[in-house]
């Protein structure tokens, strides 16, 4: 009777205990495997980064001309001239 048991274990698919589900159905597990193992990470990483954030804090003026120079956005004579008008430096309108 164990010899049976040892026998019939490895085919206990056959005896359609797992909803008679193909080949194609392991495919689709990897995927979704997938994309919870990189989802999680990058949700605790978000949530982390949410938490970190200081509340209703916004960036100055003077921050988001000082990030859009560091970018490349602005040349240096823009971006003199545009912090000289912050800075209240220089009229606003052109002669």
């Amino acid at each position: 009777m164990m010899s049976l048991a040892l026998i019939t274990a490895g085919s206990a698919d056959t005896w359609g205990m797992h909803g008679d589900m193909g080949a194609g159905w392991w495919a689709v597990m990897m995927i979704w495997m997938v994309i919870i193992w990189v989802a999680i990470p990058v949700g605790v990483i978000w949530l982390i980064g949410l938490a970190h954030r200081p509340r209703g804090y916004r960036e100055t003026p003077l921050e988001a001309l000082a990030s859009r120079f560091a970018e490349g956005t602005l040349s240096v004579d823009e971006y003199h001239q545009q912090r000289a008008v912050l800075l209240g430096k220089e009229s606003r309108i052109p002669r």
